[in-house]
């Protein structure tokens, strides 16, 4: 074992001098895709279907002889990628702010403090502090090291790890692969130890930016939703096809006219392809995870977002997740005598000891909780007395190990020609540190119980002084001498049995997983209401356990304690084999495993190790267990109002196809629709679908109801044919108004007019009514929606003008009509959603919201 890196010595750049460098040599990082361009987006826009049937429908019209008509349907191809560049550049914008949050960060010393930056803002000459789990974020010099080792497959396609050594005068510039070198280089993985180290290159000037290689993205299998709706619109595309075919056939047998067929049957194709559906999926996951990412959620896998609806199960860490991760040493014992600390009372000489030792088993500047809260409580109460120590010389430590809990750090204590040892760790590891005898051992248990049943954190201290020279290979081998025992509180985040309660309500179990006591484990499950908190499995019961057996018990047990983080995954695969959908929450390199066999892997990025965010599907931000809930919350809210848009499409298309067929079947019909009337119903119907249903508010329900189920259909033959169902009743009522108008004597013109005049309204309705599939029409009505006013407010602007400008009413093949008149047809287009809110207020007769 080298020597243990100390970082107070190192004072790093300024911040004044790191923002100078930053701005000289830019961001850390390689070029990634670049935004979509004007040309990209046209090109992308040329290839869509509607696009070419556009152009089809503007030729036949220019062939024709009609060059106004086929002009302005040329012209609402701009229109269109208008539309397609606002929504690519609304994305855009939601994944790049994703893609900043989610790159590796770097822990920095500027001004002589260590602060955690984004690594794209790492400079040149920045001192770095690599741990176990990090990202190396640049190619970099090893300043100092303990057992250090990095995996730099990524540029060597190498697995195993390579071992790190200082850099010395002398040192030639290496390149990656092979031991005992003195450099890191951007994008490799420390597996092992710790270290410090001075970048040398950032960007493209690294290795790995050398070589043009980027960080391995993970590639997305498409979803299953994705998969889903890609089912669907080629069936929809094969149904639309053969009827464009058969409207084709029969206009020209029935009418003698083959380039107006065409013109209808492409109508018809316009008017039946569903090509909303996978811009709104793209336009509905993007925004989403922005939403949730302001909701303090990273979403580094979409599938996650539909996942989360159907959770079932959060398995959550104790520490930092529920409680605040703010230590304080609230209870210490000597071996003898309690002693409870508060600010009202003084720091008795027989305790002076084990804050001591555990100061000098702990780093000089911590950054964990519990160091920190035993190096406050020495700067408190030992301040300016012997038992500090700045001018000891650390020579050696032993670290933590999954084999033995505790840590030993060997001074050479100044004055004295021996060696001091300071160790603290789990009590029972520090125990067995000290081979104590039998009944000392019970005694000391007793009090580690006592202080664990009041929800504290308790760790063991000990010391050991030799006078020889060269050091044991293991802890183990010192004599040490027990000192005592720490508690330590970490309060509940004061959110937490909210958040637990709102679980239960919508159907998710919360299991905690700690490293604690189990006593200490059953006081704060009762204290957040966790579902039978008097019953625990602790870790070596754990180990003992088959899969089967586990499976049997966690059906109800909802307290998991001193679990080591291998552990986790023994967990996760006892829930899924009683088929439950698993969301587990992880911070270290042990727990991605666990993590990525969950449903749902969340790893907290405040204190998370890249590893651990790396196999996860969603970041943590804020390390808050409320957050979670907060994601399921979104994701419910977020596949229900996509359910709602998907619902509107359908409901939309029926009366549109069904307006577009059925008249050519009988000779004496006039059509009603042609391609620039499905045009001006797509200009409604893609902004409604993308913007106002991604932006509506979650259903008063959503966390009231049980999750849905992993294998449900997303868009099912129930909710299709609800849909259907509404577009039917709308088809009727435009039915309606055509035959009435027929048998009143108005001719085609007119009959145009007033059957689009009530699709369009009832379009409107539809739009409103679908806001909600559970509140009426009245209580939508007053719930704000920005982008109702915008949409609705712009389409109804539209109708005004082409029902009374002359230009227009041409264009449209309309006539001009009365006020009677448009408010008949604007009552039928409202009336047309009557059956459905008649339904919605039954069904919510039948089965209230809770």
């Amino acid at each position: 074992m080298g020597k243990v890196i100390q970082t107070e010595k190192y004072s790093g750049l300024s911040e004044e001098q790191a923002k100078l460098k930053l701005e000289k040599e830019g961001f850390n990082e390689l070029p990634s895709s670049k935004p979509k361009g004007i040309m990209q987006i046209m090109i992308d826009v040329v290839k869509e279907p509607m696009f070419l049937l556009l152009v089809a429908c503007g030729t036949l019209y220019i062939l024709l002889g009609d060059l106004q008509e086929g002009l302005m349907l040329l012209g609402f191809v701009f229109v269109i990628m208008g539309i397609e560049f606002y929504q690519e550049k609304k994305t855009e914008k939601a994944l790049d702010a994703l893609k900043d949050l989610a790159s590796p960060r770097a822990l920095v010393i500027r001004d002589g403090n260590e602060k955690r930056i984004p690594g794209k803002e790492v400079v040149t000459d920045d001192i770095v502090v690599l741990q176990e789990g990090d990202r190396v974020p640049a190619d970099a010099l090893v300043l100092s090291c303990t057992n250090l080792m990095a995996d730099e497959s990524l540029l060597t396609g190498e697995s195993v790890p390579v071992r790190k050594r200082v850099g010395k005068e002398g040192d030639l510039n290496s390149s990656p692969g092979g031991d005992d070198i003195p450099n890191v280089y951007s994008g490799s993985m420390i597996v092992q130890g710790n270290g410090v180290v001075k970048i040398l290159a950032t960007g493209m000037k690294t290795e790995i930016g050398k070589i043009g290689k980027a960080l391995e993205s993970v590639k997305e299998e498409p979803t299953k939703l994705k998969k889903e709706m890609n089912i669907l619109v080629r069936r929809l595309a094969i149904i639309g096809i053969s009827l464009c075919a058969v409207v084709i056939v029969v206009y020209a047998l029935t009418r003698g006219d083959l380039l107006n067929g065409f013109l209808a049957g492409i109508t018809l194709a316009m008017a039946m392809l569903p090509e909303e559906f996978p811009v709104v999926l793209t336009i509905f996951l993007a925004l989403g995870a922005w939403r949730m990412s302001k909701n303090k959620v990273l979403t580094r896998k979409p599938a996650a977002i539909e996942t989360l609806g159907s959770a079932t199960v959060l398995c959550t860490d104790k520490t930092g997740t529920l409680t605040e991760n703010k230590m304080t040493v609230t209870q210490l014992f000597n071996g003898n005598d309690f002693h409870t600390v508060s600010a009202n009372t003084e720091f008795p000489d027989p305790f002076h000891e084990i804050v001591e030792y555990g100061i000098l088993s702990s780093q000089v500047n911590p950054f964990d909780p519990m160091e920190k809260a035993i190096t406050n409580i020495g700067d408190k109460y030992l301040k300016n007395t012997e038992h500090l120590h700045a001018d000891w010389v650390m020579e050696k430590e032993y670290a933590l190990s999954q084999e033995m809990l505790a840590m030993s750090r060997v001074f050479n204590s100044t004055g004295t020609k021996g060696k001091t040892i300071a160790a603290k760790g789990a009590p029972e590891a520090i125990f067995d540190l000290c081979h104590l005898a039998k009944d000392t051992q019970s005694k000391y248990e007793k009090a580690v119980t006592e202080m664990a049943s009041s929800g504290l954190r308790v760790l063991g201290v000990t010391k050991a002084i030799i006078k020889s020279e060269s050091l044991p290979e293991t802890q183990h081998d010192f004599s040490f001498e027990f000192l005592g025992l720490i508690g330590l509180s970490d309060p509940i985040r004061e959110n937490i049995p909210d958040a637990v309660a709102e679980c239960h309500k919508a159907g998710i179990r919360v299991i905690m997983i700690t490293g604690d006591y189990p006593v200490t484990a059953l006081s704060i499950a009762k204290e957040i209401g966790l579902k039978n908190p008097e019953l625990c499995i602790a870790g070596n019961e754990l180990l003992e356990m088959s899969e089967e057996e586990l499976s049997k018990k966690i059906k109800d047990v909802n307290v998991f304690a001193r679990v080591k983080p291998e552990q986790k995954l023994k967990i996760v695969n006892a829930l899924k084999r009683n088929n439950e959908i698993v969301a587990m929450t992880g911070d270290g390199v042990n727990d991605a495993p666990a993590l990525k066999t969950a449903n749902i892997g969340i790893a907290m990025g405040a204190k998370g190790t890249d590893v651990a965010r790396e196999a996860s599907s969603l970041v943590l931000m804020d390390d808050n267990f409320a957050s979670i809930v907060g994601a399921v919350k979104m994701g419910r809210r977020i596949f229900d109002n996509l359910q709602k848009a998907f619902g509107y499409i359908f409901a939309i298309h029926v009366p549109i196809a069904g307006l577009s067929l059925i008249p050519v079947f009988f000779a004496d019909m006039p059509l009603i629709l042609w391609p620039v009337h499905i045009v001006f119903l797509e200009l409604i119907i893609d902004p409604a679908c993308s913007i106002i249903f991604e932006a509506e508010k979650e259903e008063t329900n959503i966390m009231s109801r049980p999750p849905k189920k992993i294998d449900e259909p997303f868009f099912g033959a129930k909710k299709i044919l609800l849909s259907c169902f509404q577009g039917v009743g709308i088809l009727i009522i435009c039915l309606l108004i055509y035959f009435i108008g027929q048998k009143m004597g108005y001719f085609e013109k007119a009959l145009r007019t007033l059957t689009f005049l009530t699709l369009i309204v009832s379009n409107i309705a539809v739009i409103l009514s679908n806001r909600s599939w559970t509140s009426t029409i009245f209580k939508i009505l007053i719930t704000p929606n920005k982008a109702v006013k915008w949409v609705v407010g712009g389409a109804i602007i539209f109708l005004i003008l082409i029902l009374n400008i002359p230009v227009l009413i041409n264009l449209f093949q309309f006539e001009r009509i009365g006020i009677i008149e448009a408010l008949i047809c604007v009552i039928a287009g409202l009336f047309s959603i009557t059956w459905f809110e008649l339904y919605k207020h039954f069904k919510l007769i039948k089965k209230p919201l809770l």
